[in-house]
């Protein structure tokens, strides 16, 4: 994410001053975005910059921020913005006793360390969070960067993290799943064939949300299902538990807004409890009580992904802050913000660097 930001606020008129990254793979990613900008130490990217970003793991952050106060890395006046979806921005407590002006910046899209990056930014959702004095400025950067400004309350940080992960990190599991299963059941192009049924899928959802669903669990045709988890338990045994889970919340739903008819719920939700001697496609005895949530035990599915280091911007492990500008010099874009420069950013948000989580601080 570091570099696609500093990339994307220097083509605003900002100077990307310096930059710092741990890993092999993050310094190449920001020789390729920001070419010519010093590589430093974190403490040296504070000292060059008026607008440090810090793009580092949700993990990370808190000890970062420590570090650089209590070295007497951050200057009063310093514009410090992080680009964690989890946190607001008391996280940077420490930095504002410091003096420096306190910033959460969070765009709502993965990253892959490629200058494709910085065009995705166009019309991206930032989730900011900033004091009230702060707005304008917050603001002012988003737009810079083409992104779209989304204000998101400091104790819901969590909460708009998790949907984030949910459906943008789950939507990889899920993808990549199909994917596996149609190459063993001998389809030669899955990507193909998956491009434009999720394409529409996934319009369909955003215009219509639970409206949109189809297929055997909102039609209630627990025979189709069974045969599924059949077939999944020869050929993919891993698989059973996510679809399990998923179906079951598809089933909820489908229950819930009527899509689901109450006299084919019950033979689906056996199914979907993995019970024994379930139905093989008999549509079962009406149920128009049948409670939503009795789907059974629950299944295991796994730890979510927001709860790791990787954030769903997913940027990498660092040690150092994200990439500032040169204090004092004016801002050639007349940025509200204030800061003249800027330090390019950490690592790439949504994808891991191939040598581990580690990513940079700019």
């Amino acid at each position: 994410m570091g570099p696609a930001l500093a990339a994307s606020l220097q083509l605003a008129g900002h100077r990307p001053v310096a930059v710092s990254g741990v890993s092999d793979a993050s310094r190449r990613r920001a020789e390729r975005l920001l070419p010519d900008v010093p590589l430093v130490t974190p403490e040296q990217v504070l000292a060059r910059a008026d607008l440090v970003l810090l793009t580092v793991p949700d993990d990370a952050l808190p000890g970062l921020v420590e570090g650089l106060a209590d070295t007497g890395s951050v200057r009063p006046g310093q514009l410090l913005v992080h680009t964690s979806g989890r946190y607001g921005t008391k996280i940077l407590d420490p930095a504002l006793r410091a003096g420096a002006l306190p910033l959460a910046l969070h765009p709502a899209m993965t990253f892959s360390g490629t200058p494709v990056d910085v065009q995705r930014l166009a019309g991206c959702s930032f989730g900011i969070t900033a004091p009230a004095e702060l707005r304008l400025a917050a603001e002012a950067l988003v737009i810079e960067m083409g992104g779209e400004p989304e204000w998101i309350a400091e104790e819901a940080r969590p909460l708009y993290h998790a949907a984030l992960a949910l459906g943008a990190n789950h939507l990889v599991t899920l993808v990549a799943q199909s994917m596996d299963l149609l190459r063993a059941a001998g389809v030669d192009a899955p990507d193909r064939m998956l491009g434009p049924l999720l394409g529409a899928a996934l319009d369909n959802a955003l215009r219509s949300g639970d409206a949109a669903l189809t297929g055997p669990v909102a039609r209630g045709d627990a025979g189709t299902v069974a045969a599924h988890v059949a077939e999944l338990h020869k050929h993919a045994p891993q698989t059973v538990a996510g679809y399990l889970a998923m179906a079951r919340a598809t089933a909820d739903r489908a229950l819930a807004h009527g899509l689901l008819k109450p006299e084919f719920a019950e033979d689906l939700l056996d199914v979907l409890a993995n019970r024994p001697g379930g139905p093989t496609g008999s549509t079962g005895p009406t149920s128009p009580t049948c409670p939503t949530g009795s789907t059974g035990p629950e299944v295991p599915t796994g730890p979510e992904d927001s709860s790791g280091p990787q954030d769903s911007s997913g940027s990498e492990n660092p040690t150092g802050p994200g990439e500032p500008t040169d204090s004092g010099e004016p801002t050639d874009s007349g940025d509200p913000a204030g800061p003249g420069d800027l330090a390019g950013p950490g690592d790439p948000t949504g994808s891991e660097s191939p040598d581990g989580t580690e990513g940079d601080a700019r």
